[in-house]
């Protein structure tokens, strides 16, 4: 009988991991167009944010049509590669990649204003995580027109605050050229001055998200170099 009893539970057991995998990965089936909608639209608000336009869930992909009608790819060399979509390239993946290897996604925006601004992904580290953003440009390719920057898992009140407009908007304006030299943009501990064309104020109490930032920006927008000089204007 204890025999009997042991076998029982092993198939109950048995059955019922399966029918729990089962039905997990029904799930997981059914909702996966929800999440890669959801990333899209997600994807999408930031992109246009950067630029200045505020968007909502639901109009994110009309307004995307509206100011964002055009994408490329380039290798590390500043050079157009052919039959890839922009929006489809993962920058976190292409980061573990040799540069040679690389893939750059660049997006074309006209704003309200009229300017002619291209747009940027970066990716890198915070304190508890990834941080991440878009970094748009004028078309000298020099000028910061718009940043839009999030995080996984920052500290509410410290590193968390490169999300929140106050400390975007400090980037509108700064340069990423010294005359002909890369020098990105600096997040500077007790505050820029005012006249730093390369220099916005770091995080009270943010250290290590701000030197994590300043580094994801230059690790990024650096790769676009050779294409930034080439079109430089």
């Amino acid at each position: 009988m204890k025999h009997f009893s042991n076998r029982y539970t092993f198939i109950f057991s048995s059955v019922m991991v399966i029918i729990v995998a089962v039905l997990l990965s029904l799930a997981a089936t059914i909702l996966q167009p929800l999440q890669e909608k959801n990333l899209e639209i997600e994807k999408k608000r930031n992109m246009l944010e950067s630029i200045g336009v505020p968007a909502t869930r639901r109009n994110s992909v009309e307004l995307y049509d509206k100011y964002i009608k055009e994408s490329l790819v380039l290798n590390i060399k500043g050079e157009q590669v052919e039959g890839i979509d922009a929006f489809n390239v993962i920058l976190k993946n292409e980061l573990k990649k040799p540069a040679d290897q690389q893939i750059l996604p660049v997006f074309r925006a006209t704003p309200e204003d009229g300017e002619r601004v291209i747009i940027l992904p970066v990716e890198g580290k915070g304190l508890w995580g990834p941080i991440y953003g878009y970094v748009s440009l004028k078309s000298d390719m020099n000028t910061i027109y718009g940043v839009n920057f999030d995080h996984k898992g920052e500290t509410p009140g410290l590193g968390a605050e490169i999300n929140t407009s106050s400390f975007e908007s400090m980037f509108s304006g700064k340069k990423l050229f010294e005359e002909d030299k890369f020098v990105s943009v600096r997040v500077i501990k007790g505050g820029a001055t005012p006249d730093d064309p390369h220099g916005v104020d770091a995080i009270s109490g943010g250290t290590i998200t701000s030197k994590g930032l300043q580094n994801m920006l230059y690790d990024c927008l650096i790769r676009y170099n050779d294409y930034f000089i080439k079109n430089r204007n």
